[in-house]
């Protein structure tokens, strides 16, 4: 790789993913040619239409291919006729796994100009940060089937958590919050009084590393306590960690309280830089509205922010966080899920000029 030039895999995937990664390559090359950075993209035709063509989502070759790059920019992945453990184990997981992105870092902002379902929440009251344990937990994929298709089938799933696990991404969680100076605490999402081997483990390490950040908060949520109080509260809430599991469901909670998944955006991070890490929308593919220009490419073109600033490139990254939100604060380009009639390249138009 060239030190002049950052490279970028991109994995349009299925569904709205194609739609919504167009939009935020047209932002990144916009950035681009108004600062001199250099972008290269690579795109590779890897998803469900790979899976029908050849029976695997990726070639074998793919992990290989993308160690050489700076970092992996994906659509999403998902299709009515593929069953999603097929979506997610044959694609997604094994590049989180083998390139350690063992964080998922989850902005959650209430943008002036969104309204909220929360009728008391007004502009910046809602900043929810989430660190999901990325690699392990509850989706390690560990266990099987017994009996298959038999009237006495059984499966068996476990839970995979480890002390180096767990402190590696509390510790990710304490440092952004001391980094951010926020004095709100971190929030751990626990559910040790049901789970009482992993989630203890997950519980202790959390003890271990809030002792090592005397100057920054620290509280620990049961999990069905943190969706209450991310309804009744959110303010509360700063920077929360939380196994791969809670935190997957907790921050599509914190996306629509904040006004729409379409703005969700989220990182695969590898902290040490020794792996690429892969930047991706939350949404999902939505095949329902697939191919109609109704998707919402915010959260794609915040997505390729969050990559920007991973990649060092801070000032790139805050224009194209700017421009979103002066077209969201306008109001007057807006997509369906928020409101407007706009549809997805008129959004990806305006954040561009918006830019200028």
């Amino acid at each position: 790789m060239s030190s002049q030039t950052i490279q970028i895999a991109v994995i349009r995937g299925d569904g709205i993913g194609v739609e919504v990664v167009e939009e935020g390559l047209k932002v990144l090359r916009a950035v681009a040619d108004r600062t001199g950075l250099g972008l290269e993209f690579t795109e590779f035709p890897w998803g469900s239409n790979h899976y029908f063509e050849t029976g695997a989502m990726i070639p074998a070759s793919a992990l290989e291919t993308l160690a050489e790059f700076d970092a992996i920019y994906l659509g999403a992945v998902g299709h009515p006729e593929i069953h999603d453990h097929i979506t997610l184990n044959e694609l997604l997981l094994p590049i989180r796994r083998r390139f350690d992105q063992y964080v998922c870092l989850r902005p959650n902002t209430l943008f002036p100009g969104i309204e909220s379902p929360l009728r008391s929440a007004g502009p910046w009251d809602i900043d929810i940060t989430i660190v999901r344990e990325n690699t392990e937990g509850e989706y390690a994929n560990v266990g099987g089937i017994q009996f298959k298709n038999q009237s006495n089938e059984m499966g068996v799933q476990a839970g995979v958590f480890t002390r180096q696990g767990c402190e590696r991404v509390i510790r990710y969680a304490f440092e952004l919050a001391r980094e951010r100076g926020s004095k709100k605490p971190v929030t751990s999402i626990t559910k040790s009084n049901a789970q009482g081997f992993g989630m203890v483990i997950w519980d202790r390490a959390f003890d271990r590393i809030a002792a090592e950040f005397s100057d920054v908060p620290a509280r620990s949520l049961l999990v069905d306590a943190a969706a209450m109080e991310f309804v009744r509260r959110p303010g509360d809430f700063g920077v929360v960690v939380g196994s791969n599991l809670f935190g997957d469901i907790l921050s599509d909670l914190a996306a629509i309280i904040t006004g729409s998944i379409g703005l969700a955006a989220s990182g695969n991070i590898n902290p040490t830089g020794e792996h690429p890490s892969m930047f991706e929308p939350v949404h999902g593919s939505a095949p329902d509205i697939a191919g109609q220009s109704l998707a919402n490419p915010m959260a794609a073109i915040l997505s390729a922010a969050m990559m920007l600033d991973h990649l060092g490139q801070a000032v790139e990254a805050e224009s194209i966080r700017n421009a979103v939100l002066a077209v969201v604060e306008e109001g007057t380009v807006l997509p369906p899920d928020m409101g407007g009639t706009a549809s997805t390249s008129q959004i990806g138009d305006a954040i561009v000029a918006a830019l200028r």
